[in-house]
């Protein structure tokens, strides 16, 4: 519409602009969460979702209590404004932008049959591992493949290091495994850090703060030239899509900042996960999203960690308990106490993965 009315009124060509958009993209991403965000969370406290008990609070009676009825699947919140927003601002034509979008909307639709199982049977199990690993690689597998297709050939099996100007190196067909554990890992990695009321929220904040900047960047032939970047032509309409995630995630925070009154579930995580790390393959800044996304890097690989040690030391543990923040919660660190500082540490290490664009 916008787009039509410039061609008559000057004044709408400033909708034109990609940043423009995107800032539309946060405001009306946030408005929606706000908006929709009440009555949606009295609607999933009706389901009488089952308890979670997989961290310290099930020792803790009075903590436990106070978690008691807070609903999840509250990530429907976060893809009805992302959903909502892309749709309004995005540019059709983008192969890109459906691509990340569908991307998304599918690891979503994962996470709520995982959820809606958990729902109708009354326990916290869920999705069959098998079953939901297989979706994953089949969701995923097709946005590889998509994005390949319209990446210029020089950089559609390049994995491209921060910090270095010349390291570039052609991996050929080992990308497409290289790609899905970067998706899938990203999905996985923001299902398990969403454990405490905010914790995975505030990262993903930050960590669409740096994709939205890095799909800017790496979509104008002048900045990557002058950074010495790859140069994805349709990477920059991602940044459109970065900013109806950016405010999604600040409307949901509003939400689920402590003490939460809804809690993601594996709807929202899964989709965030696998939007993150599907933004990272289409920009082809991989290695920058897992500095970025340090602190989800951080969660999954202590739980990998706990499970090697265990099994390498007949019953050993590494932590107290995996995931890592639970081990601090055991240390005695107070909940909101873990959050915090874990936000410091997303908030410093997306400075740092924005520091690697400059930095050669």
């Amino acid at each position: 519409m916008f787009h039509y009315l410039a061609q008559h009124y000057d004044t709408f060509y400033v909708f034109n602009y990609i940043t423009m958009r995107a800032g539309g993209a946060i405001l009306t991403a946030l408005l929606i969460a706000f908006l929709i965000g009440p009555a949606l969370i009295r609607y999933l406290q009706k389901l009488k979702q089952p308890q979670r008990n997989d961290g310290p609070a099930k020792y803790n009676k009075e903590e436990y209590e106070c978690k008691e009825g807070t609903p999840t699947m509250g990530g429907a919140l976060t893809l009805i404004a992302l959903t909502v927003s892309t749709v309004l601002w995005g540019n059709f034509e983008s192969i890109f932008l459906w691509t990340v979008l569908g991307t998304t909307l599918g690891f979503g639709l994962v996470g709520f049959i995982d959820d809606y199982a958990k729902i109708r049977c009354k326990n916290t199990k869920g999705l069959s591992k098998r079953a939901r690993l297989g979706a994953e690689l089949a969701i995923a597998l097709a946005a590889i493949l998509i994005t390949a297709w319209v990446t210029p050939d020089f950089y559609e099996t390049r994995l491209i290091f921060p910090f270095f100007k010349e390291w570039q190196f052609d991996i050929s067909y080992l990308y497409i495994l290289f790609a899905l554990i970067v998706i899938i890992g990203s999905a996985n990695a923001v299902n398990i850090t969403d454990g405490l009321d905010g914790l995975a929220t505030m990262p993903a904040i930050s960590a669409s703060v740096v994709l939205m900047i890095i799909a800017y960047v790496t979509g104008r032939i002048d900045y990557t030239e002058y950074l010495y970047l790859p140069y994805i032509p349709q990477a920059s309409e991602l940044t459109v899509f970065g900013g109806a995630l950016l405010g999604s995630c600040l409307g949901f925070l509003w939400f689920n900042a402590p003490p939460a009154k809804v809690w993601m579930g594996d709807l929202g995580s899964l989709a965030l996960g696998a939007a993150f790390g599907t933004m990272a393959v289409m920009t082809k800044h991989e290695i920058v999203w897992a500095i970025a996304g340090g602190v989800f890097l951080m969660t999954i690989s202590s739980t990998i960690l706990q499970v090697v040690y265990y099994r390498l030391t007949g019953g050993k543990r590494l932590f107290r308990m995996a995931p890592i923040h639970h081990h601090f919660e055991l240390k005695n660190w107070k909940e909101t106490t873990v959050v915090i500082r874990f936000w410091i540490i997303s908030v410093v290490l997306a400075l740092i993965a924005l520091s690697s664009l400059k930095l050669r």
